[in-house]
């Protein structure tokens, strides 16, 4: 008797674009496993992602500004899951993977910093071979938490910054997606933090996008939607990707450089700086110095904002002597006799 995993999986290719990446075509995982007899391999990829420990931590590392106290402010998950939502719906209307892509959304940030792409600098600079959150995003899935996935959910996760070429259109979408994502949210972000007013951004990209923040998300995922129907090559027009790699580069000039949204990433880095040389010379003398390095780096990166905030002021801040006193004064005095 078929099963809802052959189910599903022949409903992909009766209704996916002869382009998407089909469940039955996967590459397969690195160690084999018995299929399950609900989920489609794809799907299985999703549930461990959102169940991993990388997953969770991400609710508390930065997307741009660093440890927000005010709660509207994006998270390294909050923007995961955005990219999520756009993903899936690029997905959708393009008739490819839901279930890849939704995977490949979920992942692609499980090995960023503490601290967002500052703390990603810090460690590209002082790690021999660089540090690339991307990269190290896959040794989460590969090695740290093992979750076995699918070679093609791998490459997405891989491919997702730019500069690197997905294997699958469905990686191309979350390519695209995290882009879409950040820019729309970042500005949110910054003017209710009154870094930016609306009225700011570049005349000529309001103009083609719109005003209105949620008319100009949904005007760029029309446009790559519009460019790629029944198209193997996912892609913005020619005209809508200009007027969004200008507001891209606006934004890198106004609120990712010098702005007030990093007054604090001096602290920040060097945070990062003396965690990375401390834990290094408390190892370095137990293991060959590359496996020392790498054990750093996979603690470190793994690291919450606030974690590694905590473990800055254990290691470097002094704190107040500390007796043993005890309450016993407040027994003495109810014990004391009345005036």
């Amino acid at each position: 008797m078929e099963n809802l995993r052959e189910k599903l999986e022949q409903r992909e290719h009766k209704y996916l674009s002869p382009f998407a990446t089909k469940v039955t075509e996967t590459k397969g995982r690195k160690e084999h496993e018995i299929k399950d007899d609900i989920r489609t391999d794809f799907q299985l990829d999703c549930d461990r992602i959102l169940h991993s420990k990388a997953f969770r931590r991400l609710k508390h590392k930065t997307q741009v500004f660093l440890s927000p106290y005010n709660d509207h402010f994006r998270t390294r998950l909050t923007h995961t899951l955005e990219v999520s939502q756009i993903a899936r719906t690029l997905s959708r209307a393009l008739d490819l993977n839901e279930d890849l892509t939704e995977a490949i959304a979920l992942g692609h940030d499980l090995g960023h910093t503490p601290f967002g792409h500052c703390g990603e600098g810090v460690l590209n600079e002082i790690v021999k071979g660089g540090f690339h959150h991307n990269l190290q995003s896959v040794r989460v899935v590969e090695f740290l938490e093992n979750l076995n996935l699918c070679k093609e959910t791998i490459d997405g996760i891989r491919t997702h910054s730019w500069g690197y070429k997905p294997l699958t259109p469905e990686a191309k979408v979350v390519q695209l997606a995290d882009k879409i994502a950040y820019i729309n949210h970042d500005i949110e972000d910054s003017i209710r933090a009154g870094i930016i007013a609306e009225s700011d951004l570049p005349k000529d990209c309001i103009k083609y996008f719109s005003s209105n923040p949620p008319a100009r998300l949904n005007k760029m995922i029309n446009e790559i939607i519009k460019n790629s129907i029944g198209k193997e090559e996912i892609s913005m027009s020619e005209e809508g990707w200009a007027y969004t790699t200008k507001l891209r580069t606006w934004m890198f000039d106004n609120i990712y450089i010098d702005s007030p949204a990093k007054l604090e990433e001096g602290k920040a880095k060097h945070v990062i700086k003396e965690l990375y040389y401390l834990y290094f010379n408390m190892i370095k003398d137990i293991c060959p110095e590359d496996k020392a390095q790498r054990a750093v780096v996979d603690y470190i990166s793994g690291m919450t904002d606030r974690y590694a905030i905590e473990r800055f002021k254990r290691y470097f801040i002094p704190e107040g002597f500390k007796n043993n006193s005890s309450d016993e004064f407040l027994f003495r005095l109810a014990n004391m006799p009345d005036e």
